[in-house]
């Protein structure tokens, strides 16, 4: 399979509940640190989410004027729209890239022989001609520990929010690291770059940060390289449910921990500490208990100490998805009813969060708002903002409570 492949947008709409508490998109200016955050700044209010409707079937090709040597039909070439027009094919060229003075009506009858063959030219033959490839090339690690419900949401909202500006997205799964970047900016195929899984110590920053194309992280790199950044605000996340712990009477919470090194994700360190300070504050007793192989199997292992204080008013938090469901099955295969003897608490969707039964309380990671910010920024960037780059984080919009909020009142 290719490293790269086109993608279409798909949507799936959800009922947002009443939220209890939260706030809207905000922008900081963050410092970042090994050991947590500073962020000072005004907040701003969020852009309406839209929904559009819009067909990427495959263009219709013209009448039959062109064909390939098996006498099927082919795409319109240049030469094809300088024929219709009546006009050479250099001419097509100039009125294209702009270079050379063109009479408007030269120019009216080119665009009208473009429009009648649907004539699209190749990526790679305007970027040499020093056009937009209206291309925007997105690098994602999808491994086998990825989790798609956790993953998809963010491609979604870049591949869509992308086409409401007239570029198309190319995802770049393979992890090739600086390498790739070279590779693709290169030959020269795209405008500009989405980097996602930001490490603290990430190698692609370096070359990022050297390409004399525009580029927006989503994640937290240790440097930002004076590049932009667009991240979740994990912390404020972590605060707000370990506050709705504590606010219904709660003595223990748990946090079901990472196969990865937390210390490697900013987003993952920052919510681990963030739920660790806030327990200390409002005086709940906590532990991470980290899963010692992947999957459910993990999970079971480490049920004894996960559960080690479920006689005590035990809350449990999952930081993804995946963890959420697997702390459903789990206190429901131990006989424990959530919501009543235990309560569940998920960083996940609203709409992964009602798929529940019982549907569970939640925060919502804002994978779409976070995405439609970096796209946003990027096009900003590709238009000529010339605005100092920084870290953006999008606030949680409040806590959910559903029915796993057992309370201890």
């Amino acid at each position: 399979m290719s490293p790269a492949c086109a993608l279409h947008p798909h949507r799936d709409e959800t009922a947002t509940p009443p939220s209890i508490g939260g706030s809207d998109t905000v922008t900081y200016t963050v410092t970042v640190t090994r050991t947590g955050t500073t962020a000072t700044g005004p907040a701003a209010k969020a852009v309406p989410r839209s929904s559009p409707s819009w067909d990427r079937s495959p263009l219709p090709l013209y009448d039959g004027r062109m064909s390939d040597r098996s006498g099927r039909p082919s795409r319109p070439t240049s030469r094809d729209v300088a024929a219709l027009a009546g006009v050479s094919q250099s001419t097509v060229s100039y009125v294209m890239s702009g270079k050379r003075s063109v009479s408007q009506e030269t120019k009216d009858r080119v665009a009208a022989a473009i429009a009648e063959l649907t004539y699209q030219p190749n990526a790679g033959a305007r970027a040499l001609r020093g056009r937009k490839t209206n291309v925007i090339a997105l690098m994602v690690r999808l491994g086998e520990r990825a989790d798609p419900r956790d993953t998809v949401p963010y491609i979604d909202e870049i591949v869509e929010t992308a086409r409401q500006h007239e570029y198309d997205v190319v995802l770049v799964t393979t992890d090739e690291g600086p390498e790739g970047l070279k590779r693709l900016a290169g030959r020269s195929t795209c405008d500009a770059f989405i980097l996602m899984d930001i490490k603290l110590d990430d190698e692609r920053i370096a070359t990022a940060a050297a390409l004399d194309l525009p580029v927006v992280l989503i994640g937290t790199p240790a440097d930002l390289s004076g590049l932009d950044a667009v991240d979740y605000d994990a912390p404020r996340a972590a605060a707000m449910l370990i506050d709705e712990l504590a606010d219904t009477g709660h003595e223990h919470a748990a946090l079901v921990g990472e196969m990865v090194d937390p210390g490697e994700y900013w987003f993952i360190s920052a919510f681990h500490e963030a739920c660790r300070s806030r327990a200390d504050e409002r005086g709940l007793g906590f532990a991470v208990v980290d899963p010692p192989k992947p999957g459910w199997a993990g999970i079971d292992a480490i049920a004894p100490r996960l559960l080690e204080q479920r006689d005590h008013r035990l809350g449990l938090i999952a930081r993804t998805p995946q963890a959420t469901e697997w702390l459903m099955q789990l206190t429901q295969f131990r006989g424990l009813r959530p919501g009543v003897d235990v309560s569940v608490l998920g960083l996940c969707s609203d709409g992964i969060a009602e798929s529940f039964d019982p549907p569970v309380t939640n925060v919502s990671a804002r994978a779409r708002e976070v995405s439609r910010m970096a796209v946003e920024l990027l096009v900003r960037r590709l238009d000529g903002n010339e605005d100092e780059p920084r870290l953006r984080l999008v606030a949680p919009s409040g806590l959910r409570r559903r029915a796993t909020t057992a309370d201890f009142t």
